[in-house]
């Protein structure tokens, strides 16, 4: 058991730093009203482990923090990550509905981070718009290419997983 328990923090700190890295790395695009963060494509990892829910969670706090974000959006911003992590999981199933819930969620909470925190003055449609355009490069390709490129040493990388190939 205590086995288990060990991969699953070492499995959770290294995908958080992994996200801390990124969105740091690609700081430019990682941050404001039209955004693509690269560090968002990990959070197609919990098809493969739970262990990434935990890690993208604190991922995105430290790189809010680290970024400079305002409180708001520490908070929010990372429940964002939170809520598209969690349901990833629960669809895990299906690997073509991994990238589906964290688009879904940023799209419909960073826009409302962005208008009332930040008072970015665009139309809450259009930053749904734009954070969404970001999030379906983010998740839904990058994050789809390395669903696919970790789906053929799954075992390996993350040992057994109740994830299925669909």
């Amino acid at each position: 058991m205590k086995n288990k328990s060990t991969m699953f923090l070492v499995q959770a700190a290294a995908i958080g730093a992994i996200y801390v890295v990124l969105t740091l790395l690609f700081a430019p695009l990682s941050y404001g009203e039209v955004q693509i963060r690269f560090s968002e494509a990990l959070t197609i990892l919990p098809y493969f482990t739970p262990a990434a829910i935990p890690g993208l969670f604190v991922g995105c706090i430290l790189s809010n923090l680290l970024g400079g974000a305002i409180p708001v959006d520490i908070v929010f911003g990372s429940v964002a990550t939170l809520i598209g992590a969690v349901f990833t999981y629960k669809l895990r199933s299906n690997k073509w509905l991994a990238p589906v819930p964290p688009i879904v969620a940023n799209t419909l909470i960073v826009p409302f981070v962005l208008y009332y925190g930040y008072g970015v003055n665009l139309p809450i449609p259009l930053m749904m718009l734009t954070v969404g355009a970001g999030e379906v490069i983010s998740c839904g390709v990058f994050g789809m290419i390395i669903l696919t490129a970790l789906s053929k040493t799954r075992v390996s990388i993350f040992g057994k997983t109740n994830c299925s190939e669909s």
